[in-house]
């Protein structure tokens, strides 16, 4: 996968590095991902005054890959330091018609405006720039009080460290949570999926936390959820007493680790069940011993 960051000048450099972060830790686990930087000129000013070198060829993009626009500091939108080529606006707009994803921080919304991709479709950005936005693309539906929205591969987040949540969410989108979850603690922030996800993962929710001993033994029951793990067996992986655990775990997700488990099972049978399996396919796939478990759960659910 090719993540291209499209470098607008005076881009802000959270905005660039929170994203860039997450995608390289990604890359880092080895799941092929490439991270490109370009712009319309070779040296790009920031907002806080660290020139960036980028390069002005863009790399072949296909479906699979993502372009990605930080947000600059601008007063309003359509300023002389946000406005794009008319090439650059139609290879943003080529990629989404192609069947790619492209995504903005802050006020890179205004890039995909420029690119006719935001009439018609839900978005957002900072909220100092939320009004402005919606006067320069009548045709848009601005969310407003969002980490970040997405609509038809067009995913829009707030600005600044809500980029990280964003690129958070597109890697779990793409590799599942669990990844998304470990890319989170290697970068020592909350793993979560706000603002207008329409899916809660279980598996997000519950690591917005910062022990160590909770997040080992949930690295293990995310793996191997749908097996038989013990109390003892986790608390052994932990090195802690199982006493020791149970309270730690309440304490930081308000669970059981038996009760995160089943969470874990349901939301996958529920995935299961929503693309044609049968309750008791569903039920044998995720490791309940028969379908009337499962029912409770999702009735109590």
């Amino acid at each position: 996968m090719r993540v291209v960051f499209l470098l607008v000048p005076h881009v802000h450099l959270l905005d660039l590095a929170g994203p860039a972060q997450v995608f390289s830790t990604v890359r880092d686990l080895r799941l092929g991902y490439e991270l490109h930087y370009v712009a319309e000129q070779e040296e790009v000013p920031t907002a806080q005054g660290v020139p960036l070198r980028a390069v002005v060829e863009w790399p072949r993009l296909g479906r699979d890959d993502l372009i990605l626009v930080p947000g600059w500091r601008s007063l309003t939108f359509g300023e002389r330091h946000g406005m794009l080529t008319g090439s650059t606006r139609a290879r943003i707009a080529a990629h989404h018609a192609g069947g790619g994803t492209v995504a903005s921080v802050c006020a890179g919304a205004d890039a995909l405006g420029q690119a006719g991709l935001l009439d018609g479709r839900r978005c957002t950005t900072h909220h100092g720039l939320q009004d402005y936005l919606a006067r320069r693309y009548p045709q848009a539906r601005v969310v407003r009080d969002v980490l970040f929205v997405e609509d038809e591969r067009v995913v829009t987040s707030a600005g600044i460290a809500s980029g990280i949540d964003l690129a958070l969410h597109l890697v779990a989108t793409r590799h599942g949570p669990a990844v998304a979850a470990q890319v989170a603690r290697e970068m020592v922030v909350y793993a979560r999926r706000n603002g207008d996800a329409p899916q809660h993962s279980a598996m997000l929710r519950h690591r917005d936390h910062l022990s160590d001993v909770v997040h080992r033994v949930q690295d293990v029951i995310d793996d191997r959820f749908a097996d038989r793990l013990p109390l003892r067996d986790l608390a052994l992986a932990a090195g802690v007493s199982e006493r020791t655990l149970t309270r730690a775990f309440g304490e930081a997700t308000g669970l059981t680790p038996l009760r995160y488990q089943q969470l874990l099972r349901l939301e996958r049978a529920e995935h299961l069940i929503g693309h044609g399996a049968t309750v008791e396919a569903a039920a044998h796939a995720t490791g309940f011993e028969d379908a009337r478990m499962l029912r409770r759960l999702r009735a109590r659910a």
